[in-house]
């Protein structure tokens, strides 16, 4: 499973990209927001970082729009994916874009029909939203589990990106289930290789290594 990282904060990315384990990275307009800087300069810096998929979020809600939007967010960078709401002018769009070979990530997906029908207009990715699902007492991850089924069923390539991670089982979830990649926070994502046993086990062998003879 690919491990993207859902965030525009340039330390969090180098940081994160020092370690070896981030393929992509998830932006949106929030994540942008707080960095306080302009859009497209935010996205070249994270393209030089990151060798692999970056969505970047039209902010239109017309298809014609989107696909205007999309069509320069793409000029960018080759890494670069549209991400397109998951609305009827997003599909509209989402179908002109692909198209034309622009990859486009479909987000804000709350229901497997949703994730079905971004797969139908071509979408590269699609983006369902799980930590927000359990947030009304749904269970984010049986959406996932659905999803994966019915593009299995039908062959379709879309990936499923799963968002809006709260927590490591999440990810331990997704990659059980078979989810193509896995977008996360900074602070989720240095949580998958700490465990205090680990912690516990090095102090120790730091320990007795002070006992050994030096000469």
């Amino acid at each position: 499973m690919k491990l993207f990282l859902d965030t525009a904060n340039i330390d969090e990315i180098r940081t994160a990209a020092s370690w070896g384990i981030v393929d992509g990275v998830t932006t949106n307009p929030s994540l942008v927001a707080k960095e306080g800087r302009k859009f497209t300069d935010v996205l070249q810096e994270i393209v030089s970082i990151v060798d692999g998929p970056i969505s970047a979020e039209v902010i239109s809600t017309k298809a014609e729009d989107m696909v205007k939007e999309g069509r320069e967010l793409a000029k960018i960078h080759p890494n670069i994916y549209v991400k397109v709401p998951t609305i009827p002018e997003g599909l509209r769009a989402t179908k002109q874009l692909s198209s034309e070979g622009i990859r486009v990530n479909m987000t804000l997906v709350f229901s497997s029909m949703q994730a079905l029908l971004c797969a139908k207009v071509g979408a590269a990715f699609v983006s369902p939203f799980i930590g927000r699902l359990d947030d009304y007492s749904e269970t984010g991850m049986e959406i996932i589990s659905e999803i994966c089924q019915i593009y299995r069923n039908y062959g379709y390539k879309t990936e499923v990106l799963v968002a809006s991670v709260r927590h490591p089982v999440h990810v331990k979830e997704a990659a059980l289930l078979g989810a193509n990649i896995c977008t996360m926070p900074f602070s989720v994502m240095e949580k998958l290789p700490k465990h205090p046993l680990t912690d516990i086990g090095l102090a120790k062998f730091l320990a007795d290594w002070q006992k050994v003879p030096k000469s």
